[in-house]
């Protein structure tokens, strides 16, 4: 995939020049942009010396809410914001929101066992195993899918998110989108089962299973480092978890009806059979308002997100996080929609 031309450059500084943008600009939520944000902020603010961002890693509800609350200028979320909290967002705004995508990456199914480095699982196994009804490492529905592969009668350990989170959003919705007679539950920002290990935001899960011999868990694919991982079955094949992957799922997958013309929100298309897709993945957005009451909030929440959404941005979050670059449409939407982010 590759972005699309340069956005409006207008105070943004992504020619390499200073914006001259200067406060303190405060955003939080969805922990998956972690690198991300890293990387958007050092450059973004080595642009404008006089600016600082702050990026709470607070997970995607609590960064929703606060955004809403106006505790922050802008949210990061993994999943796109609906019903009674798009309700209370526009009403924030005093008009419409701003939600674009950001940040595309696979959520890996990392696990630990010695000597193991990548098993193939399909999305009823996977199911099985996170609502504990598959308990053992060499339990034959895993075992007939991984011929050659010596499995310990190790127990399994399911780790998942303490904390609400748009990755367990994602990933709950997958099973129950692509092995809904193994997996009961509706996607939840909430992991629905009891039992298992818990652990608090995508470092935290990552610690886990990597402490945890027969542990899996699910992450942000950016941030699973030297784990290994499960190839999901997609139609005929298993697909490892890849920028590549992620991007053409995004690519496959139709835009949610009915939004205004400042919102992208994508329904993420589970079930594709589409060769090389890989569809446990996260679609990160951007949240913010179109008009702000303040001038020098608004110029900052534009200048970040114009650059986010840019060539260099997308380029700076590929690089350094691992991420999917939006594709050359998406980012043309997306660059439209932000050059637009105002003062009232």
């Amino acid at each position: 995939m590759s972005a699309c031309g340069a956005s409006n450059e207008e105070g943004t500084g992504t020619d390499g020049e200073s914006g001259g943008l200067s406060g303190n600009l405060k955003g939080g939520g969805a922990t998956s942009q972690e690198k991300a944000q890293e990387a958007w902020k050092t450059a973004f603010q080595g642009k404008n010396s006089g600016l600082t961002i702050d990026y709470a890693l607070l997970g995607s509800t609590d960064g929703r809410s606060q955004f809403i609350s106006k505790a922050l200028s802008f949210a990061g979320s993994d999943s796109y914001i609906k019903d009674e909290d798009l309700t209370k967002a526009k009403e924030r705004c005093g008009g419409t929101i701003v939600e674009v995508p950001a940040y595309i990456s696979s959520i890996a199914i990392a696990f630990n066992l010695p000597d193991i480095t990548e098993l193939n699982l399909d999305a009823s196994t996977i199911a099985k195993i996170f609502a504990g009804k598959i308990t053992k490492w060499n339990d034959d529905a895993i075992a007939s899918q991984n011929e050659g592969v010596d499995l310990p009668d190790t127990k399994i350990s399911p780790v998942h998110r303490a904390d609400d989170s748009g990755t367990t959003k994602n990933f709950t919705d997958y099973l129950n989108k692509v092995a809904p007679s193994d997996w009961k539950y509706e996607a939840e920002d909430a992991f629905p089962v009891s039992g298992g290990l818990s652990a608090e935001g995508t470092s935290g899960v990552v610690k886990t299973v990597t402490d945890t011999e027969g542990a899996i868990g699910y992450a942000d694919a950016s941030q699973t480092g030297d784990l290994a991982h499960v190839s999901v079955k997609v139609g005929d094949e298993y697909v490892a978890p890849s920028p590549e992957g992620a991007a053409k799922t995004v690519d496959v997958s139709p835009v949610v009806e009915g939004r205004d013309a400042t919102d992208i929100a994508v329904d993420v298309d589970r079930t594709t059979t589409e060769a090389g897709a890989y569809p446990v993945i996260l679609l990160s957005y951007l949240i913010a308002c179109e008009t702000y009451d303040d001038a020098a909030e608004a110029a900052n929440v534009k200048g970040y997100f114009e650059y986010i959404v840019s060539d260099e941005g997308q380029a700076e979050a590929a690089d350094f996080a691992g991420s999917a670059k939006l594709s050359a449409d998406t980012a043309a939407k997306a660059q439209e929609i932000v050059a637009k982010i105002s003062a009232k």
